[in-house]
């Protein structure tokens, strides 16, 4: 499936890999969590990037003394109106200063993108059949927010502020 960066398709270096399937000698991977702790020294031992997936009833804190071992983190939205992976994501860069890459998998809705990126998402990966202009659009869509994000403006009550002259610049 595609991978979107700023709404745009990208190369994925990523390998997805089942429970059951072999791990390769080369390249990018990505594991359950549940082979990640199982097989963590041979997954640590690669001289490639690994990655743990995430399902949407897994927490960021099951993960958060191998953050620096990981490249990225794979959160999953089973269902569109599940955002539990939101909040996964935002404790991800908030409270564990996360640098890597995290994406979202699984049933994402364009509507969703911008406030995906708002959190701390990197990537998002979509059907090939879903992917088209909606996504970069949906990043432009709003311009102005009530809540702060992570690394970007200020939400609009502080801005507010900037204007009364009550918050020093």
């Amino acid at each position: 499936m595609p991978v979107l960066d700023r709404g745009l398709p990208i190369d994925d270096r990523w390998t997805d890999l089942a429970d059951d399937q072999d791990i390769p000698a080369e390249g990018a991977i990505i594991v359950s969590l549940e082979r990640w702790r199982t097989e963590r020294d041979a997954l640590t031992a690669r001289r490639d990037a690994v990655g743990v997936r995430l399902k949407s009833n897994q927490l960021a804190t099951e993960i958060a003394d191998d953050l620096g071992s990981l490249s990225l983190v794979a959160l999953e939205f089973p269902k569109f109106r599940d955002g539990r992976a939101f909040s996964a994501a935002r404790e991800l860069r908030e409270r564990f200063d996360y640098k890597g890459e995290i994406r979202a998998f699984g049933h994402i809705i364009p509507d969703q993108y911008l406030f995906l990126t708002r959190v701390g998402v990197d990537t998002v990966v979509v059907p090939a059949d879903r992917v088209g202009p909606a996504w970069a659009h949906a990043l432009k869509e709003i311009s102005v927010a009530f809540q702060p994000a992570l690394g970007r403006e200020e939400g609009v009550s502080l801005l507010r502020r900037h204007l009364k002259g009550t918050v020093p610049a």
